[in-house]
């Protein structure tokens, strides 16, 4: 099953690291090759990490994803050393706990600007040669369970908001690229052990007890527990899928 991935060309956004870096591994897994852009020099590194593990091609560019000319510049350098990309994975994003009254206007500017802007923008440059060509294409957003409930006890406005204008701007390219091949879709996790939640828990761990208190299944996402699902999206049998904003929390928002 999923035989058709290895012949994909797969680009993760923000994946130097973290979850980003996690889906980009479990495509390369399954025979795909990957091309990480990031803002962060390590993104390099990682890429050849990848390669040297999976045995498959991999690239890697360093960009700003809110910068549109470093985007498709990025895309540019990725084009030629991989081919065209027929897999875009949006893993790029940041967060920040902050009471809504002390938020600061750069603050919430940045937070669309990562969140929003750079998804859109990175959208735009996959999606550009697919629709000149005829290809077909599918492109897998990360928005959020909090782009459709409220949180708690974290006060993160900024951060909700911009995760459920993630979900809407899917849902507005899946139709107006539907009939041209290119699906959109979005995955939505809940809480997610990434390394910077891990960090996070260990030094707060009252909080970890709340949100897996409210987790039916009893335990925070692991990283790989997104593979199936992003591979899935990506794959021929997702086909006739397209638009959906996808709940991966463990039964958390059920509740």
């Amino acid at each position: 099953m999923f035989e058709d991935i290895q012949d994909r060309v797969v680009v993760v956004t923000g994946g130097a690291r973290g979850l980003g870096y996690s889906i980009a591994s479990g495509f390369a897994k399954v025979g795909a090759a990957v091309g990480l852009i990031d803002l962060l020099p390590q993104v390099e590194e990682s890429a050849a990490r990848l390669a040297s593990e999976y045995g498959v091609k991999t690239a890697s560019a360093t960009a700003d994803v809110t910068d549109s000319e470093s985007v498709a510049s990025a895309f540019a350098g990725l084009r030629e050393s991989l081919g065209t990309p027929d897999v875009l994975v949006t893993a790029a994003g940041i967060a920040h706990w902050k009471d809504s009254a002390d938020v600061t206007a750069d603050e919430w500017q940045k937070m669309f600007s990562v969140n929003l802007n750079g998804s859109f923008f990175a959208c735009q440059e996959f999606a550009k040669p697919l629709l000149a060509s005829g290809q077909k294409g599918s492109v897998i957003l990360i928005s959020s369970m909090s782009g459709f409930i409220v949180n708690r006890p974290q006060n993160q406005t900024s951060y909700n908001a911009s995760k459920a204008a993630v979900s809407q701007m899917g849902a507005s390219l899946a139709v107006e690229w539907a009939s041209r091949g290119i699906r959109v879709n979005a995955i939505a996790p809940g809480y997610f052990l990434s390394e910077m939640t891990r960090q996070f828990i260990e030094a707060n761990p009252e909080l970890k007890r709340q949100w897996i208190d409210g987790i039916p299944a009893g335990r925070m996402g692991e990283p790989e527990d997104l593979h199936g699902l992003a591979i899935f999206l990506a794959s021929e049998s997702a086909s006739y899928l397209t638009g959906q904003t996808i709940i991966i929390d463990g039964g958390y928002t059920l509740i």
